[in-house]
C-alpha cells in the first residue's frame, strides 16, 4: 500500500531538486540575456543620437543658394 506513495513522493523531490538546480542555472544565464539586450539598446540610443546631431548639423550648417 505504501509502494506507490513512496514512488510518487520520491518523484516529486526528485522534481523540486531538478527544479532548484534548473534555476540555479538558468537564472544567470538569464541575467546575461537581459544585460546584453540593455547593452545593444544603450548602443543604438547613442547612435541615434549621433545621428540626430549630424543631421541638426547639417540643416544648421546648410546654405542657401541666392538666385540673382
Amino acid at each position: 500500500m505504501l509502494k506507490p506513495l513512496l514512488g510518487i513522493a520520491a518523484t516529486g523531490v526528485v522534481a523540486v531538486l531538478a527544479w532548484k538546480l534548473m534555476v540555479l542555472i538558468l537564472l544567470p544565464m538569464l541575467g546575461l540575456a537581459l544585460g546584453i539586450v540593455a547593452l545593444v539598446i544603450k548602443v543604438f540610443f547613442i547612435l541615434f543620437v549621433v545621428m540626430i546631431a549630424y543631421w541638426l548639423y547639417r540643416r544648421m550648417m546648410r546654405r542657401d543658394s541666392v538666385t540673382v
